[in-house]
């Protein structure tokens, strides 16, 4: 991803809890991994656009985790909902797997 045109940028401080998907009795689980072409803004609007549940606030604490750890888990949940959710961010332009 390419960085805010902010000079400095600090870690970003846990805010907010959301759960995105059922908890620990999920299927499969997307990850997105970085691929330094898309902004933070184009990343925050897709995941809310796409991913169930997803605030502002948790869609820009995946995209730091993305941008700086290289990849994050933004979804789990049953199988089906998983791929469509995959499938819908892959068209976006992001790199995605889903792990089952």
């Amino acid at each position: 991803m390419r960085e805010p045109q902010a000079s400095v940028l600090e870690t970003p401080e846990v805010i907010e809890r959301s759960t995105t998907g059922t908890g620990e009795d999920f299927e499969a689980e997307v990850i997105v991994h970085n691929c330094d072409c898309h902004t933070y803004q184009q990343v925050i609007t897709l995941f809310c656009k796409v991913i169930p549940g997803m605030t502002p606030t948790h869609a820009f604490e995946l995209a730091w985790q993305i941008d700086h750890q290289g990849s994050a888990g933004v979804f789990q949940g049953d199988r089906k909902q998983a791929d469509g959710i995959a499938k819908q961010l892959a068209d976006g332009g992001l790199r995605v797997e889903v792990r089952y």
